[in-house]
């Protein structure tokens, strides 16, 4: 499944959508950003509800296909120009972050 195919659906919308045929492979929930940091692997959809700049680095460190923020939160448009220039893909969906994960596990 790429970062496109979550939004062919409605639940998702796109923040930042520089590499949208990125793959994602498996899921990782986590919002303290040091844990996410040393255990999201390359090509996962990280689901959060942090919203300030630190997330671009860990997703970028972490090498995550996208950023998915959960129960409606976005980012302001700094955060956005950033995380274009940094090709790093950020979606946004209502969903919690448990129907979230569930939705995504049922395409996976």
């Amino acid at each position: 499944m790429t970062v496109r195919d979550l939004l062919t659906s409605e639940k998702f919308s796109a923040i930042s959508l520089p590499d949208e045929s990125r793959e994602i492979k498996n899921v990782y929930i986590g919002d303290l950003l040091s844990w996410v940091m040393g255990r999201a692997k390359a090509d996962d959809a990280w689901i959060t509800i942090m919203s300030n700049v630190n997330i671009l680095a860990v997703a970028s460190l972490a090498d995550t296909s996208c950023i998915i923020l959960a129960e409606g939160v976005t980012v302001d448009e700094t955060i956005k120009a950033t995380a274009m220039d940094k090709e790093i893909n950020i979606l946004t969906t209502n969903m919690n972050i448990y129907e979230t994960a569930i939705y995504l596990n049922g395409l996976l």
